[in-house]
């Protein structure tokens, strides 16, 4: 098979992205045995933490590299497979920040398992997606259509004008909701974290939905022809 065709490329690129995949794996085979026998595994914006079996700590570490498969395959059953090859490297680095996110968050359970209170958990994981949805907004124009990534709507994957434009108006929205995030994560109140983080992500989702069928209806009546 032709990788290449496929807009499937092995490179450096995607060989750090394995690497780092596997990191949360190593973390806690590393570190396992010493574990408490149960280990916190949930951190609620009302204060309260959910404790579960250290057997927890391998689902959430094998979603790493979970990912790392998963974001490989997609471009074999993409339909619009060819265009991966139009953003390689920006889909290499969405798939990399991910990772790097999930290795974070398994260092965060286990330096919360051996000595709780020493991270202020609901402060990080919110500037944390902050950062997130900043370096998303960040890629995002450079996406060109495909079935996985963006804004899939029917009405961007119908015209790569459509496409574009909710794509550069999605990426300065999510790029906004995110440094709104970022910012809310160091407020005091662990329930106004949650609002800075969710309410504007919201509306980054919301409104590039509704203007890629408005844009797509406004096409349609400048070219009566693409009925």
């Amino acid at each position: 098979m032709n990788n290449k065709k496929q807009g499937i490329t092995w490179n450096r690129g995607q060989a750090l992205v394995w690497l780092v995949s596997v990191l949360p794996i190593i973390l806690s085979a590393a570190v396992y045995q010493k574990l408490p026998q149960r280990i916190p595994t949930n951190w609620g914006f009302d204060g309260q933490i959910s404790y579960g079996p250290k057997s927890t700590l391998w689902a959430l570490a094998g979603i790493a590299p979970f990912l790392a498969v998963l974001f490989q395959v997609l471009p074999y059953i993409d339909p619009k497979k060819r265009n991966y090859l139009k953003f390689r490297n920006v889909y290499q680095s969405f798939q990399l920040f991910f990772q790097l996110f999930m290795l974070v968050m398994v260092g965060i359970v286990i330096t919360e398992s051996f000595r709780p209170g020493t991270i202020q958990v609901a402060t990080l994981v919110t500037a944390m997606c902050g950062i997130l949805f900043m370096f998303i907004g960040n890629i995002m124009p450079k996406f060109r259509q495909n079935f996985f990534c963006g804004f899939r709507t029917p009405w961007a994957l119908s015209d790569e004008t459509v496409w574009n434009k909710t794509h550069r108006l999605a990426g300065r929205l999510m790029f906004g909701a995110g440094l709104l995030g970022f910012g809310g994560a160091f407020l005091p109140w662990d329930r106004a974290k949650m609002a800075f983080l969710l309410v504007p992500l919201m509306a980054a989702t919301i409104i590039p939905y509704v203007m890629s069928y408005v844009w797509f209806r406004n096409l349609s009546k400048d070219n009566p022809l693409s009925r």
